[in-house]
């Protein structure tokens, strides 16, 4: 089966026949990198970050910035070289074959659409808090899954703005674009002013123990704690940047502009997120944030400035969906290269006569989203999305290693710097990564990737178009 690869030319001259739009200029491509990655990773999951790592939750996201930068930098060779809808799916069926890319592809499934739902319901959980601020209280089954909390039904929010954004997606990329590029700013905006209160506040007393739970991953009470346990969770705050490579067809010149907005959407905001962890640590014990569902916002209102927290909230309720917008982009983008290879049914790669996006499949991730969003927990979406993630990064670091053995004259437009170096620290830290999680989201991994191997040979072998050819 994996004498099935398709080769690097194969895979142009197949996106030289694509139908969808190149309408996104370098702009638009970095407001598209930095608005997926700032999200729900820091506007929510500082709280449980908080909860695992203590004072240490600066470190935890300075290690996973720096497995994602190793990782980034393998991901722009390969994006710059092909530069095809389907991220670290296409790099791995030039590379490696057709089950390896399966299975990349299928662990890409799973890492968008938990990734997505997690968005979905940290937007609820900021809404809600913002309504309380105003007097107004929703009911705990309206807003809370039956598997998230007790008493709980169906998160009815995250439901809605999922439905919102898969439709601005059909709509098109273009104006999804557009759209992006406002709430990026606003993001940014709220974490600059959260910054610029929360420092001059600190109290270094807040800091100490600054590892209260050690640096490893262990389990504590029933909840796995420490600085890498942290790190393995909020390594979700900046998935976004390979979101960016997912968008290469419909990028004008995609050989630069890609890795340009892979690197920079992620230095970007690794600078963000280490100040912000350090403002919300400093000036409140960590102990406090554990289980707060809105916990910058929260910040700024205990601080004493609660109409700053409320626009904090504000710009939150109004700039999430456009990390939820990019996610379910790059989950259709993936099942549409899937489906255009024959993996899965040609149906879903169908492209909108009028709006030129494949919108069956996005309708189809749409609704998958909002299941998932309706009834779990933030925390639980997150650790899932995380394992589908680390399995594609390491792909990537041994992908880009294996070219340039097999192919070392392939006109390279950027080149990994020191990549015999950078290349296997982004594999090691990817899977020291993926052992800190919890042995119960492990085993979720492994149930899914069998399912995929399942799935691959009942349909995928049997209609894949390389079949014939070989």
């Amino acid at each position: 089966m994996n004498r099935r690869v398709k080769s690097v030319e194969n895979c142009l001259a197949q996106a030289g026949h694509s139908h969808l739009r190149r309408s996104l200029g370098p702009i638009q491509l970095a407001a598209l990198g930095v608005g997926a990655i700032v999200g729900t990773g820091i506007f929510v999951l500082t709280a449980i970050g908080a909860e695992r790592a203590g004072p240490a939750l600066m470190l935890s996201f300075l290690i996973a910035a720096a497995v994602c930068g190793l990782a980034a930098l393998a991901y722009a060779e390969l994006a710059a070289m092909i530069p095809i809808a389907g991220s670290a799916y296409t790099y791995s069926y030039a590379i490696f074959g057709e089950l390896a890319a399966w299975l990349v592809g299928w662990n890409l499934i799973l890492e968008y659409t938990a990734a997505a739902g997690a968005v979905a319901v940290g937007w609820s959980g900021y809404i809600v808090g913002l309504l309380h601020a105003w007097g107004i209280d929703l009911p705990i089954y309206l807003r809370a899954g039956i598997f998230a909390s007790s008493g709980g039904g169906v998160n009815l929010v995250a439901v809605m703005i999922t439905a919102v954004v898969t439709t601005l997606l059909i709509i098109g990329t273009h104006t999804s674009a557009a759209v992006t590029s406002a709430l990026v700013a606003i993001k940014l905006i709220a974490l600059l002013v959260f910054v610029l209160v929360t420092l001059p506040a600190l109290n270094l007393q807040n800091f100490l123990p600054f590892m209260p739970y050690g640096f490893g991953s262990t389990e504590v009470g029933g909840t796995v704690k420490g600085v890498m346990a942290a790190a393995s969770l909020i390594f979700m705050a900046y998935l976004g940047f390979d979101t960016v490579s997912t968008a290469a067809e419909e990028t004008k010149n995609p050989n630069r502009n890609v890795p340009l907005g892979i690197l920079g959407s992620l230095a970007t905001c690794s600078l963000i997120y280490v100040l912000v962890a350090a403002g919300a640590i400093g000036t409140t014990p960590y102990q406090r944030l554990i289980g707060n569902p809105e916990p910058l916002a929260w910040i700024l209102r205990n601080l004493g400035h609660p109409t700053l927290g409320n626009l904090v909230g504000l710009s939150a309720v109004v700039a999430l969906p456009s990390v939820l917008l990019m996610l379910l982009f790059g989950q259709s983008r993936i099942f549409f290269s899937m489906s255009r290879d024959g993996l899965l049914p040609q149906a879903l790669s169908r492209v909108h006569a009028r709006f030129r996006t494949p919108y069956v499949i996005t309708a189809i991730t749409g609704a998958v989203v909002a299941l998932l969003a309706a009834f779990f927990s933030v925390q639980e979406i997150a650790e899932l999305s995380n394992t589908g993630t680390l399995f594609a990064f390491i792909a990537v670091g041994v992908g880009v290693l294996t070219l340039r053995i097999a192919d070392p004259l392939r006109p390279r437009p950027f080149r990994c710097p020191a990549v015999w170096l950078v290349a296997p620290l982004a594999v090691a830290g990817c899977a020291y990564l993926f052992v800190s999680l919890s042995s119960t989201t492990q085993a979720r991994f492994f149930c899914w990737s069998l399912l995929g191997v399942a799935v691959y040979l009942v349909y995928g072998y049997r209609h894949s178009p390389l079949r014939n050819e070989i």
